[in-house]
This record gives C-alpha cells, sequence and structure tokens, in this order.
C-alpha cells in the first residue's frame, strides 16, 4: 500500500516530530519543577526569589501541553501509514522505533488528555491525578528519547521540503500557535483580552478565582466562628491569636502572584503579618521551617513552609486581598501567600503552624 499525500513524507513527519519533542521536553521539564516543589526530597530547594518564576514555569507547562496537542494529531496522521507497512517488522531499529511509537502515542494521549481534564478541574476517574500525571510523564519522554535516537540518522538527512509539504507544515505550526494564544491570557495578562479560550482569571470573588470553595471544604461555620483562634507552636511553647490581636501585630503588604498547577496565574495585592514577624512575636526564628495546618481536612489541608520562605519578608499570613477582608472561599479569616509558591501550597483557613 503507497501513500503519496505530502503529509505522510518522511521529512514532515521529522520536522513535526522535532517540534513535538521540544514543546514535550518543555512541559516535561516544568512539570518536574512543579512536582519537586510540592513534593520535595531533601535535595531540592527552591527559591523565594523572583516571585514570578513559579508562574512562569507553571505557565510553560500548561502553554507547552497545548502546543503539543496539534503536533501531536499532525504527527499521528503523517506516520499512521506506515502501521500497514509489510513487513511489520525489518530489524531491531524498526522495531524499536515502532515500539517507541505506539509507547509515545498512549504516554503522550494520557498526559495530554489528563491535562486537559484537570485544567477544568474535572476528574472523571479515580485514580490520584498528580502521581499518574507524574508516572507516566517519565514513559513518554522516555519514549521521546528512544524514538529520536532511532530517528536521527534520517532527521540529519532530510533536506528542505517541496511546497506541498511546507503547506502541511505551516497548518500544524498555525494550529499550534493559534491554539496558544487562544489560551495563554490565563496566565499571560497582555493576551487576556485575545486569548478567547483562556480560564479562570479574573473570575472570583474580589477578582481572584477560586479553585476549592469554603462550602467543598466544609469549613463555613469553623471558619466564622468568633472563637477561633491561630495557635502558633514553637519550641518555646504555643502561643494563640484571635484575629483582633492578629490585626494589632505590624501589618505588611505585597503585591503577588497567584498561580495555580492548572496554568491560570493573577496578581492581587495582599495585607497581613508578614511571617518572620509573627515567628519573632511567638519567640522563634524567621528561616525555621514552618508546618501550616488548615481548618481544611482535604488532601491538602497542610503544607510545609520551607526555611527560605519563613524569612522573607514578602510571606504573609494574609488577612486581606485587593483593599478588603479576605472573602471566605480565599481563606478567612487568614492564609498563606508566599512568593513563587504553587497556589495549591497557598494553605487557606489557617488554624496552626507548627515550626519543624
Amino acid at each position: 500500500m503507497k501513500f503519496s499525500s505530502p503529509a505522510h513524507a518522511e521529512r514532515v513527519t521529522s520536522r513535526i516530530g522535532l517540534a513535538l519533542a521540544v514543546t514535550f521536553t518543555l512541559c516535561f521539564v516544568t512539570g518536574l519543577i512543579s512536582h519537586l516543589i510540592q513534593h520535595p526530597p531533601p535535595w531540592f530547594g527552591w527559591p523565594s526569589r523572583p516571585v514570578w518564576l513559579y508562574r512562569v514555569t507553571q505557565g510553560t507547562h500548561v502553554l507547552s501541553g497545548i502546543a503539543s496537542i496539534p503536533l501531536l494529531l499532525a504527527k499521528l496522521w503523517s506516520v499512521y501509514p506506515k502501521l500497514f507497512e509489510r513487513p511489520v517488522i525489518r530489524s531491531v531499529a524498526h522495531a524499536l522505533e515502532r515500539l517507541s511509537i505506539l509507547v509515545l502515542s498512549a504516554a503522550a494521549f494520557f498526559e495530554l488528555v489528563t491535562g486537559l481534564f484537570n485544567i477544568a478541574q474535572n476528574y472523571p476517574w479515580t485514580f490520584y491525578f498528580p502521581q499518574l500525571h507524574y508516572a507516566v510523564a517519565w514513559v513518554a519522554i522516555g519514549s521521546i528519547l528512544v524514538h529520536i535516537a532511532v530517528k536521527l540518522p534520517k532527521v540529519r538527512l532530510t533536506k528542505e521540503p517541496d511546497p506541498s509539504r511546507r503547506a502541511f507544515l505551516r497548518t500544524t505550526w498555525l494550529a499550534a500557535g493559534v491554539a496558544v494564544v487562544a489560551t495563554a491570557g490565563a496566565t499571560v495578562p497582555l493576551l487576556r483580552n485575545v486569548s478567547g479560550l483562556s480560564w479562570r482569571s479574573g473570575k472570583g470573588p474580589q477578582g481572584l478565582p477560586v479553585n476549592r470553595t469554603a462550602a467543598a471544604a466544609g469549613v463555613l461555620d469553623t471558619a466564622r466562628d468568633p472563637n477561633w483562634r491561630l495557635s502558633v507552636v514553637t519550641p518555646k511553647g504555643t502561643k494563640t491569636y484571635s484575629l483582633d490581636e492578629l490585626r494589632a501585630l505590624p501589618q505588611s503588604s505585597a503585591e503577588l502572584p497567584i498561580a495555580c498547577v492548572e496554568g491560570w496565574s493573577q496578581s492581587a495585592h495582599w495585607s497581613g503579618v508578614s511571617l518572620p514577624e509573627l515567628l519573632r512575636d511567638a519567640e522563634s526564628a524567621p528561616g525555621t521551617p514552618v508546618r501550616v495546618i488548615s481548618l481544611d481536612k482535604g488532601i491538602y489541608g497542610s503544607s510545609d513552609l520551607p526555611g527560605e520562605h519563613t524569612a522573607d519578608e514578602l510571606t504573609l499570613l494574609a488577612l486581606e486581598l485587593n483593599g478588603e477582608i479576605l472573602d471566605i472561599d480565599h481563606g478567612f479569616p487568614c492564609r498563606i501567600i508566599a512568593p513563587n509558591r504553587p497556589g495549591v501550597l497557598q494553605t487557606k483557613w489557617v488554624t496552626r503552624l507548627e515550626t519543624l
């Protein structure tokens, strides 16, 4: 069976494959960074400055994944005739090539489809998304490396495609570009007015999106309880604060972005007590790692702040957002907002701080 379409030419397939390798590698590296921040091994450290760094890396993660979708579809369209070639296996290299395509296709589809569902916060499955998404990412990047190793000699020998093939490539690049621009407004403020498919940014109470509401967390009553107290536990004992006592401490303000793992990000003006100030008031030293515990008993009901963040004056126990008392969906009575951290670790409805 012979296919003569320009889309199925070896040169076209090679160029699309290289582009897909670039976008998928970007997606993998930035996703790995996000995973390490959320589940840090002892050797890993993540700085508190610049404050926008995680916003950029996670935005790149999501947008490179979106760019990979039309590239993957074009790649599969260009190679599917090879499935009908005979003999099925010609050599060891040919067998590796076919296997790498099969594994790459399955892993890439899983990553991109589940990633899109995660962006929409829709989880029609029973497995824990972060763990499996992370594991399959290694399978995908491994199959890409094998595929490139097998195909590299042919890639080096390819010449400039003819006009009909260039037209297919231009269409592919255009589709990837349109997909990125249409969604980039979720994380790139300058594109919000032209990104028709951007999600979440600018929507929500006090002009900031909300991923998990107080109702969903089951904290509507406990967060509003007049007897609520913040406990700060240090080696010297436990000190408690009412909301009024927190407001009586020296207040700090900071313009910080909140950047979510789903790829959206938005800057906001936060005010409250700087964590170094609070630690000093509780007779503990800034720079000490702190465990933050929430009224929310869900999977992200606690987080650990490393010493670099607890020593940074921009790390706040926020009491206000954009000049107003925190909305309950944004973490009233208080929440953590730290520079250069994933939104999922910016714990809301804080009730306890423990030095580690």
